[in-house]
């Protein structure tokens, strides 16, 4: 696994210079076919690809790089991430860090944490919010200007959900402080503004919370949603579990519904229909034992760690289109952010997911 990971860092990683760089893969993975093509010459100049193949004529300045016993393949993609989020260990809730952690030291946070992922083989990350104000959108600038070396970011800015965020029951008396990283939105005008807000900040995506409390978006709020942000070519990813306010996210027509754990065939069948990408944060047990729990979901580890792994082996079996997301924002001692993402290619493969198609996802 080092090796593998190592040829495909070398590939998407290398400095973006003006020099010609030729790399010789022995072993060239595609994971949109699966095929596997051999003794392959890659040409990369001012940072982009521009030949491959097995006649490739390297040129006499070109710096050639040596993967001939290697297995290469294109950057590793997490479709739901928090880079500049951690949550804080114990038993503290999760709107604890809102009074210990600035939008400057959130994005401290995401560059250190971009960079670890890189040198892992991750090239494309999805920040789908909890990002103080904007921390993703100013850490995705910095590495667009080259000052450091980073993946591709997308960011969705502020979460859009009902009143109150993701938080539960915060006392009156100490305000709505939870906008630190969420937008309120319970009508289908305080969502098109709260769209428009994201998009002139930078964000790339729209996230929505379908069902953190016991009301939720109804179809046509969610369909308003998707309307207004295609207008402006952003997609929208709604964190969802199952249930009533699923059958709307899904009929709604997002383009993602992230986490999904209380799915039922049916409402996958249905995302098979329509196309919804199902992006189920699969978490292993251990993760979810580290978790600051909000709501019963996320209580019990076991359980749900179980559940997890069949909805995503049901998942596969119908067909609905899947995309690999980690959604980690807890440390476990010794072991880095990328250690912990890769982790969840075992979950994948307990659902009975075949390696082509966890390299597809």
């Amino acid at each position: 696994m080092q090796r593998k990971l190592l040829s495909l860092f070398l590939l998407f990683a290398l400095p973006a210079t003006a020099q010609t760089i030729a790399l010789r893969a022995g072993h060239l993975i595609n994971p949109a076919t699966g095929a596997v093509a051999k003794d392959q010459v890659i040409l990369v100049e001012n940072g982009k690809i521009t030949s491959i193949g097995t006649g490739s004529a390297i040129p006499k300045e070109a710096l050639v790089v040596d993967l001939s016993n290697e297995w290469v393949m294109p950057g590793l993609i997490d479709a739901h991430t928090h880079l500049t989020l951690s949550e804080i260990p114990g038993k503290a809730p999760f709107e604890a860090f809102y009074l210990k952690e600035g939008t400057g030291l959130r994005s401290l946070r995401g560059l250190h944490n971009a960079q670890i992922i890189l040198q892992a083989g991750f090239t494309t990350v999805r920040d789908v919010g909890n990002e103080a104000n904007y921390a993703c959108v100013d850490l995705k600038t910095a590495l667009k200007e080259g000052w450091f070396d980073g993946p591709s970011i997308q960011c969705a800015g502020k979460i859009i959900g009902p009143f109150g965020g993701q938080s539960i029951r915060i006392p009156p008396e100490q305000g709505e402080y939870w906008k630190w990283e969420y937008i309120d939105a319970d009508n289908p005008d305080e969502i098109r503004r709260g769209i428009h807000e994201n998009i002139y900040y930078g964000a790339d995506v729209i996230k929505l919370v379908a069902d953190n409390s016991a009301f939720h978006y109804s179809e046509n709020d969610i369909r308003v949603a998707v309307e207004e942000a295609h207008a402006s070519g952003r997609p929208v990813a709604v964190h969802v579990y199952g249930g009533a306010a699923a059958d709307n996210v899904i009929r709604g027509g997002a383009d993602s519904l992230e986490h999904g754990f209380e799915l039922t065939d049916d409402q996958l069948r249905l995302m098979k229909e329509k196309g919804t990408f199902l992006v189920g944060t699969d978490f292993p047990a251990a993760h979810l034992a580290g978790l600051s729990p909000s709501n019963d979901v996320l209580a019990n580890a076991d359980v749900l760690g179980k559940k997890i792994i069949d909805r995503l082996g049901r998942a596969h079996r119908i067909g609905v289109k899947m995309a690999f997301g980690s959604d980690t924002v807890t440390e476990m001692p010794g072991r880095t952010r990328a250690d912990m993402m890769l982790d969840y290619l075992a979950i994948w493969r307990a659902a009975g997911v075949p390696p082509a198609d966890i390299l597809k996802a």
